[in-house]
């Protein structure tokens, strides 16, 4: 269970451009070379992407591991969700994922992958937390301090979420919005962000509107 009061960290493009590329020369370094490289949806695709660009590496593809929401929602039970669709028997494979955490994900992931036979499995993150008990075999970054990390291609999401949280029990305009979540969560948002949140969760019946205060319509989450 993660606490309701958290650290975040929001990663810039830049700051990932750099750390897809460390890892990239790091599985370069290892004189490593995948047959497939294989992205665990959802935090895996944008990394596998990049990466596969600096290792000019054209055998992508995926599948889909379940286990954490938006705003760090732990899911109770972590699940393949959208299986392989393609044949790994005999060949060596690279799967890569944003970030290592409760190391739940590699936990599923890997046995369900060995179930096809492949040579040889091995793992790689941007971003290994020393709490995991999973220790990838490549990663860019060693993060001895847990917090959780926003990357770029899940900001809108992860806003959302925690609006939502300093939303739920309160009534708050925008300033006071934006003091909630950088007290919370340490989080401070890009001009858009917040707008856009908001925006979302009107429209999709999770907050109310009066005047310029907003109010959660969900039960505590």
């Amino acid at each position: 269970m993660v606490p309701d009061t958290i650290t975040c960290e929001l990663m810039s493009w830049e700051d990932f451009a750099v750390m897809a590329r460390t890892l990239a020369l790091r599985i370069k370094q290892s004189r490593f070379r995948p047959d497939l490289v294989i992205a665990v949806g959802r935090g895996g695709y944008v990394p596998a992407r990049v990466v596969c660009d600096f290792l000019l590496h054209d055998m992508l593809t995926s599948f889909k591991v379940e286990h954490w929401g938006m705003a760090a929602e732990e899911k109770p039970s972590v699940k393949v969700r959208f299986p392989l669709a393609v044949d790994i028997r005999d060949k060596t494979v690279l799967v890569i994922d944003d970030v290592t955490d409760t190391g739940r994900t590699m936990d599923a992931a890997i046995p369900y992958l060995r179930s096809f036979h492949p040579r040889e499995i091995r793992t790689a993150v941007l971003q290994h937390k020393v709490s995991s008990p999973y220790r990838p075999d490549y990663f860019a970054r060693e993060e001895k301090e847990w917090r959780w990390i926003i990357y770029p291609w899940a900001v809108h999401e992860d806003t959302v979420g925690f609006v939502h949280k300093v939303l739920t029990g309160a009534s708050l305009d925008r300033a006071g919005i934006r003091t909630a979540l950088a007290e919370r969560y340490r989080l401070t948002l890009p001009p858009h962000a917040l707008p856009d949140a908001l925006e979302d969760l009107l429209e999709r019946g999770r907050i109310s509107r009066s005047g310029d205060r907003y109010t959660s319509l969900d039960p505590a989450s």
